[in-house]
């Protein structure tokens, strides 16, 4: 009984520790890609940064598929565009 607490806690503690590692990565991420252009919408002008950054993520999920960082990279690529469509619609009300 003793030798099943000591594993689960172990495993707990391993969690906690792959959790931490994984909410880091994804505020590290998140604010490289917060200093990549992307073209202004609705027109042709300007950068493509971030839309090639999906591009080299999607390539690479192709190759390797099934690991969680290409998981948690589209995501936040997801979550980046959705941030910047907010702002833009957000501005051009006003």
């Amino acid at each position: 009984m003793r030798e099943y607490i000591n594993e689960w806690s172990d495993a707990e503690l391993s969690s906690n520790i792959f959790s931490e590692v994984e909410v880091d990565f994804r505020d590290r991420y998140s604010n490289y890609l917060r200093t990549m252009k992307q073209r202004i919408y609705d027109t042709y002008l300007g950068f493509n940064e971030l839309d090639d950054e999906r591009k080299m993520v999607n390539q690479q999920v192709v190759r390797t598929p099934g690991r969680r960082g290409e998981i948690i990279k589209n995501e936040e690529i997801d979550k980046e565009f959705s941030r910047r469509y907010v702002e833009y619609k957000s501005n051009e009300i006003f």
